[in-house]
């Protein structure tokens, strides 16, 4: 089974609270995640043992560059994030590197599956 994995420790309640349906990461994701994948969503760092939180189905996959990213997709990766940059902002902090707002990403929607 693949994994949706999360570096951040601050997510792991927002996910477990279901405050968090969509994570987006920089590139297209479309082959590696189709909608309709069953997932684990997990945290931790690389290289490092990591905490299955919950199964998780793959709702939808939007592939767009990341200056056209909506309000309602940019809630669903974070509440707080009230603009594209923002979120250049805080994948350059995730990827150690400079983002534009030109780049591709992929917004991957998730529900949690009920065990």
């Amino acid at each position: 089974m693949k994994a949706l994995n999360f570096y951040s420790t601050v997510y792991q309640a927002n996910l477990l609270a279901a405050e968090k349906r969509c994570t987006i990461r920089l590139g297209d994701k479309r082959d590696k995640y189709r909608e309709g994948d069953l997932v684990w969503v997990t945290y931790g760092n690389r290289f490092e043992p990591r905490q299955k939180l919950f199964a998780a189905v793959i709702d939808r996959v939007v592939v767009k560059p990341l200056g056209q990213l909506t309000a309602a997709e940019l809630a669903a990766e974070d509440p707080n994030l009230k603009s594209p940059g923002e979120l250049a902002s805080f994948l350059e902090r995730i990827y150690d590197r400079p983002v534009s707002l030109d780049e591709t990403v992929s917004a991957v929607f998730f529900s949690r599956v009920l065990e």
